[in-house]
């Protein structure tokens, strides 16, 4: 048996490959990418080096860079989907590394904003809403200006009023605080959305498997709160004094912004919380309440026509 050496050597004297060879270099070495990264480390480099490297270089060349050639993240051409080549000289060699393109970036950058949003029982398409998808129009435009004030001084630790917008249902509180939510996150502050009336049926639930108090403690103390929807639950002494009124208290005294949406201006709330279930009428307790949701927010209405009918 022939060692394998000289059959390589055998096939490399061959004219057709050294023609192929050479056509291939000359391919290659016409790229303007691989040019200009030649001419950056021309005193890196030697010719034994480039000739080393023509795979490397040539499987740099048929691949998409900065996504010229894929129509979708989903659809990416490279080896490595989301991850375009970068040529590099390490030591003696010419190499390739791979670094994420801009479509790729985008989706982490995405998928991050989302993971600091958490939504609960919400609906997921308040994850897509952003301020510059709300109509100014008049009804509008004094939360949205409230909003943006918001988002651009807010810093952790630092004593800030938040919002209550109320008004009639379908328009749009709920967006605006997904709004503000993304907002926020764009900024890299986590905050929490979460729907009143179910989170307290939750909550009765989770006597049994003993989550009540992990529940308690991560509303109370996530950075920025927003409650949907105050006002739509049924008021019981335990949801108005235990529940709602520990959570407002350490978020008030420990300066975490907490947001608002509500179809009751504060009188009318107020109202709603006086009477429990039972018929009892506690206007103390209701207006303990309300002090310290007007300590941590700002009323705002929002008027208009009911967008869900549209």
């Amino acid at each position: 048996m022939k060692p394998i050496n000289d059959s390589l050597n055998q096939l490399i004297n061959k004219k057709d490959f050294k023609a192929r060879l050479e056509a291939l270099k000359k391919n290659i070495m016409s790229n303007q990418d691989v040019r200009a990264f030649i001419q950056e480390h021309r005193y890196e480099l030697d010719e034994q080096m480039v000739d080393r490297g023509l795979m490397k270089m040539h499987e740099f060349i048929d691949q998409s860079k900065c996504c010229d050639k894929c129509p979708s993240l989903q659809s990416c051409v490279n080896m490595v989907k989301g991850y375009h080549p970068q040529l590099v000289v390490k030591g003696r060699n010419i190499d390739i590394q791979y670094e994420r393109c801009p479509r790729k970036v985008q989706e982490d950058e995405r998928k991050e904003q989302e993971s600091l949003i958490q939504c609960m029982y919400i609906p997921k398409e308040i994850l897509q809403a952003r301020m510059s998808k709300i109509t100014l129009e008049r009804e509008r435009f004094e939360a949205v200006t409230l909003a943006e004030e918001f988002v651009s001084e807010y810093e952790p630790g630092k004593k800030m009023k938040a919002l209550y917008l109320y008004g009639e249902f379908g328009v749009g509180k709920t967006f605006i605080l997904g709004a503000i939510a993304n907002s926020l996150a764009e900024k890299k502050v986590k905050s929490t959305i979460l729907y009143v009336p179910e989170f307290l049926r939750e909550l009765k639930g989770s006597f049994q498997d003993q989550s009540f108090n992990e529940k308690i403690e991560y509303v109370k103390k996530v950075p920025v709160l927003m409650l949907d929807d105050l006002g739509a639950e049924s008021v019981t002494s335990w949801m108005r004094d235990d529940v709602l009124g520990t959570i407002l208290q350490f978020r008030m005294l420990e300066n975490l912004p907490t947001f608002f949406s509500s179809n009751l201006n504060f009188k009318e709330l107020e109202h709603h919380l006086t009477y429990t279930q039972r018929g009892e009428k506690e206007e103390l307790k209701a207006a303990r309440v309300m002090e310290r949701i007007k300590s941590l927010a700002t009323p705002v209405e929002i008027t208009g026509d009911n967008r869900r009918d549209r």
